[in-house]
């Protein structure tokens, strides 16, 4: 796709949804929505090419109390990869699921978001751990989990003269 091309794609995706679209690099298109749009956008990006969702990845703004959601496209037809970023809050972290539109694809990284982060996938009816079957704490990836402190409490041995240095 020429560079004409992309840019006519993204004043069409921004005028289609009112969304901020720009087109970063060379076959390289950045959009960033809201958690709202998301369903219509992506459903609308599959229609137009993209059929390839190689990841979904989230990015923990503790400060900002935010989760960034990127979901990363790409268009064979095209060869451009488009990503599409959502911000939700963490205290109220639940977005809709794409697994209706990506299938299978989808349904792996918004289980392995659910479990790292605590992210729920409105739509998704399998959330169901992939990796850390028996775990019992917080969600590991969150900003404000310390994992120094968890691993300490709950797998150093104070008896242990050699672990004992971890308590000082």
């Amino acid at each position: 796709m020429a560079d004409k091309e992309v840019l006519k794609m993204v004043n069409e995706i921004a005028t289609e949804f009112g969304i901020s679209a720009e087109a970063r690099q060379k076959r390289r298109v950045w959009l960033d929505t809201s958690r709202e749009t998301l369903l219509p956008l992506c459903q609308w990006l599959k229609k137009r090419g993209f059929e390839h969702l190689s990841a979904i990845s989230a990015t923990d703004w503790l400060e900002e109390g935010k989760y960034e959601l990127a979901y990363h496209l790409w268009s064979y037809q095209d060869h451009v990869l488009l990503t599409v970023k959502i911000k939700i809050n963490r205290d109220d972290a639940i977005t809709d699921s794409v697994v209706d539109i990506w299938h299978e694809s989808a349904q792996a990284h918004e289980r392995e978001i659910h479990e790292l982060f605590k992210i729920n996938f409105k739509g998704n009816d399998n959330l169901t751990p992939l990796f850390l079957e028996d775990w019992q704490g917080p969600p590991p990836f969150r900003k404000d989990f310390d994992w120094r402190d968890y691993a300490r409490e709950n797998y150093y041995d104070r008896e242990n003269q050699r672990e004992c240095s971890y308590y000082d």
